[in-house]
C-alpha cells in the first residue's frame, strides 16, 4: 500500500515535470510553426515575382537538398518544427542591422519592392518580424521601417546556411527586455526570440532567403490565457485526489486503530488480543496483526508453562526437602534413644533424598541447555549410529538389536544429539519395560529425510499415562530415582532442529517412540505434546 502511494507520488511528480517541459517545448514549436507558415507564403510571393525578371541560371547553386521532408507516395514536402526549450540560446543581434557595402541586387530589389507594405500589415496582426534578403544577404523587403532596406544580414550564421539551401531555426536572446509584464497584456514577456530562416529556392538554385522572428508565448501567459479550463481541470483533479486520500486514510487508519485496540487487549489479557484483526486490507498491517497475535499467544503459553513448571519444580523439591527436614528433626530430638539400625535408616533416607535433589538439579540444567540449544546444520547417516548404540547396549547387558535398514537413511541432526536421544529411549525402555525387555532399533526413509523408531516388548504404557508421558516431572519410577524430565529434555533438543519425538500407537506388547523430522511423517501416531 505505502509502496503504491510512494510510486504514485513519484509518477505524478514525474508526469508534472514532463508536462511542463513538453508544454514549454510546444509553445516554442507553435511559434516556429507559425513562422514557417508565414515564411513559406512570403518566399513563394517573392519567388513568383522574381521569376518574371531573371533568366535561367540566376542565383547561387544549392549545397543542401532542401528544408522539406518528402513523404513517400505523395507530393507533400512538409517542414516540421524542430526547436526545443532546452536548445542553446544564441546571443542577441545588433539592431538595426549594419548597412551593406554592396548594393542590393537590382532585380531582387525590384521584385521585393511591393512586399514591404504587405509585410508591415502582416506584422501589425502577427507581431512577427519579417525580412527578405537577396542572394548576397542584403535586405530587400522588411516589415520594419524603410531604414532596414539595404542593411545586411550576411554576418548571421543562420542566414549563411539558408543561402546554401538549408532551413534554420534558432533561439536568440532578445536585444532588450523590459521585465515582467502584466499577464493580461499583449507582451509575451519572454527573454528569447524564435528565428526562422527559409531559403527561397528555384530548383537547384537559391534566389535569397526569408528571415522571420517572433517572441514565443511564456508558460505563465499561456496558463493565464487558459486559466478557466485549467481551473476546472484542477478542481476535478483536487476532488479525485481528495477522494483517494480519504479512501487511503480509511484503508490505513481503520486497521491501525484496530491494531491499537489489539495491543491494549493484549496488555489487559483480553481474549480479543490473541486473534488477528479481521479484513485489514493492507497486507503489511495484516502481517503485523498476525505477528502480534502469535507473539501474545506464545507469551501467554510461555507464562502458563513457567507457572506450571515452577509449581512442579516446587513440588518436586518440596517432597525430598520435607523428608530431609523431618529426618533431621527426628535425629536431633531422638538420636540418643535410637538404635544404630534406626539412625542408619534415617541417614540413608536423607542421603537418598539429597541424591534425588542432585539428580533433579542436573536434569533441570540439562533442560535449560536444551531449551537454549542453537541448531547447527548437520546430516547424519543413521545406520552407523544405530549399530554403535546396539553394541553399547549389549556391552551393558541390555538386549538391543537393529532391524533391517533401508540404504542411505539420513537425519538432519548432529550425530551426538541423535545418539544421546536414542540412548535415553533405550535406557527408558530398560527401566520401565520390566525384566528381560528387548529393544529394537528401526529406521525408515532415505537420503531426503526419515525417522528412527525405538520399540520394546515390555509392559508398555497404559492409556491413562499415554497423554502425560511428555509432561515435565511425570514419572512412574520415582522410587527408582526417576525425575520425569528425560522425554521433556529430548523434545526440547529436537525442537531446536525442527524435529520432534512421537509416541506411536500401541501394537501388541511394549511401547514405541519415533524421532521424526519436521512434519513430513504422519503415521497416525499419538504425538507428544510440544514443550511450551
Amino acid at each position: 500500500m505505502f509502496a503504491a502511494v510512494g510510486l504514485g507520488a513519484f509518477v505524478l511528480a514525474l508526469l508534472g515535470l514532463v508536462v511542463v517541459r513538453v508544454y514549454d517545448d510546444q509553445l516554442i514549436r507553435q511559434t516556429e510553426s507559425e513562422l514557417i507558415t508565414q515564411g513559406v507564403v512570403v518566399a513563394e510571393l517573392y519567388r513568383s515575382r522574381l521569376r518574371e525578371r531573371v533568366e535561367p541560371g540566376y542565383g547561387l547553386m544549392a549545397l543542401s537538398p532542401g528544408p522539406s521532408v518528402p513523404i513517400a507516395g505523395s507530393s507533400l514536402r512538409p517542414i516540421f518544427p524542430s526547436l526545443r526549450a532546452s536548445d542553446e540560446v544564441l546571443p542577441p543581434v545588433e539592431a538595426p542591422p549594419p548597412r551593406s557595402i554592396l548594393p542590393a541586387e537590382p532585380r531582387a530589389r525590384e521584385a521585393a519592392e511591393p512586399l514591404s507594405a504587405l509585410l508591415q500589415e502582416v506584422n501589425r496582426s502577427t507581431l512577427a518580424g519579417i525580412r527578405v534578403v537577396d542572394l548576397q544577404g542584403v535586405v530587400v523587403a522588411s516589415s520594419a521601417s524603410e531604414s532596414d532596406l539595404g542593411a545586411t544580414l550576411i554576418g548571421r550564421q543562420e542566414v549563411q546556411e539558408a543561402l546554401r539551401g538549408e532551413y534554420r531555426a534558432v533561439l536568440r536572446m532578445r536585444l532588450s527586455f523590459s521585465g515582467d509584464a502584466p499577464l493580461a497584456s499583449a507582451s509575451r514577456d519572454n527573454v528569447v526570440r524564435v528565428l526562422v530562416v527559409l531559403p527561397v529556392r528555384e530548383g537547384e538554385r537559391i534566389w535569397g532567403a526569408v528571415v522571420l522572428s517572433r517572441t514565443p508565448m511564456t508558460l505563465a501567459k499561456a496558463v493565464y490565457a487558459d486559466r478557466w479550463n485549467l481551473t476546472a481541470i484542477g478542481l476535478v483533479l483536487l476532488g479525485v485526489v481528495t477522494l483517494m486520500s480519504l479512501a487511503g486514510a480509511a484503508l490505513v487508519v481503520r486497521p491501525v486503530r484496530a491494531l491499537v485496540r489489539q495491543t491494549r487487549d493484549i496488555a489487559t489479557g483480553a481474549p480479543e488480543g490473541f486473534a488477528p484483526i479481521s479484513h485489514p486490507v493492507v497486507r503489511e498491517l495484516a502481517e503485523l496483526s498476525e505477528s502480534l497475535a502469535g507473539m501474545a499467544t506464545a507469551l501467554r503459553d510461555r507464562n502458563q508453562y513457567i507457572r506450571s513448571f515452577a509449581a512442579n519444580v516446587s513440588h518436586e523439591f518440596k517432597t525430598p526437602l520435607a523428608a530431609i527436614q523431618g529426618a533431621v528433626e527426628l535425629l536431633r530430638d531422638s538420636a540418643e534413644g535410637m538404635s544404630a539400625a534406626q539412625r542408619e535408616r534415617f541417614l540413608s533416607n536423607i542421603d537418598a533424598d539429597a541424591r534425588r535433589l542432585t539428580r533433579l538439579v542436573q536434569r533441570l540444567l540439562e533442560l535449560a541447555r536444551a531449551d537454549s540449544l542453537v541448531a547447527r546444520p548437520s546430516r547424519t547417516p543413521v545406520a552407523p549410529v544405530l549399530e554403535a548404540l546396539a553394541a553399547r547396549g549389549r556391552a551393558e547387558g541390555l538386549a538391543v538389536e537393529v532391524g533391517p535398514l533401508p540404504p542411505g537413511v539420513v537425519l538432519n541432526l548432529p550425530a551426538e544429539v541423535l545418539e544421546d536421544l536414542l540412548w535415553q529411549l533405550i535406557t527408558n525402555a530398560a527401566q520401565h519395560g520390566g525384566e528381560g525387555v528387548r529393544v529394537r532399533l528401526e529406521a525408515e526413509g532415505g537420503s531426503e529425510g526419515g525417522r528412527v523408531v525405538v520399540r520394546d516388548d515390555g509392559r508398555g504404557i497404559s492409556e491413562a499415562n499415554r497423554a502425560r508421558v511428555f509432561d515435565a516431572f511425570f514419572t512412574t519410577a520415582r522410587e527408582r530415582g526417576g525425575t520425569g524430565l528425560g522425554l521433556t529434555i529430548a523434545q526440547s533438543m529436537l525442537r531446536a532442529f525442527g524435529a520432534r519425538l512421537e509416541l506411536l500407537p500401541a501394537e501388541g506388547r511394549g511401547a514405541a517412540f519415533a524421532v521424526v523430522e519436521g512434519t513430513s511423517w504422519n503415521s497416525g501416531a499419538t504425538s507428544g505434546a510440544p514443550i511450551r
